[in-house]
């Protein structure tokens, strides 16, 4: 009979369920939350875009938003491009043209486009140049900055209240 508490005391601690282990969060969504990279399904589109001699614009424009692309290639080979932008979360949704449409990711304070357009786009463009692949980082969220982007010709990409 002295065992009679050991042997319960074991049948106790045996009747709890096992607990699952909480799975690990991935890298992204750690960093999301730690701040060291900001969350692309949150903020504002809106700014000022770059990298070397290529520049987007994004403006608010009523309920939605405006945006302006501009590529230099150098050479007269360039890409000049505006029209209505909409968000769903980390897809950005480009209409610069009936015939040049196409979706890009957001990811927080980098914007990159497919490495393919349609083929109307290249009415945007000057001989071989494309918008294709433009990958561009934010320079700015200031609307006043935003809208003083112009292309090769001079025109307001993503003039003020147009």
């Amino acid at each position: 009979m002295r065992g009679w508490p050991l042997l319960l005391l074991l049948a106790a601690c045996s009747a709890q369920a096992p607990q699952k282990a909480e799975a690990p969060p991935d890298l992204e969504s750690a960093a999301i939350r730690a701040g060291l990279i900001p969350d692309p399904k949150r903020g504002d589109i809106a700014g000022l875009y770059a990298r070397d001699t290529d520049r987007l614009c994004i403006v608010r424009a009523g309920r939605g938003y405006r945006a302006g692309a501009y590529v230099d290639y150098g050479d007269a080979l360039t890409c000049s491009a505006r029209g209505p932008v909409a968000r769903a979360g980390e897809t950005l949704s480009f209409n610069f043209a009936p015939d040049c449409q196409f979706d890009a990711r957001f990811e927080g304070d980098r914007i990159v486009f497919p490495g393919r357009v349609p083929e109307g786009c290249a009415r945007s463009c000057t001989r071989r140049a494309s918008l294709a692949a433009l990958d561009v980082e934010r320079l700015s969220d200031s609307p006043a900055e935003a809208t003083t982007l112009r292309d090769a010709k001079g025109r307001l990409l993503c003039e003020a209240g147009g």
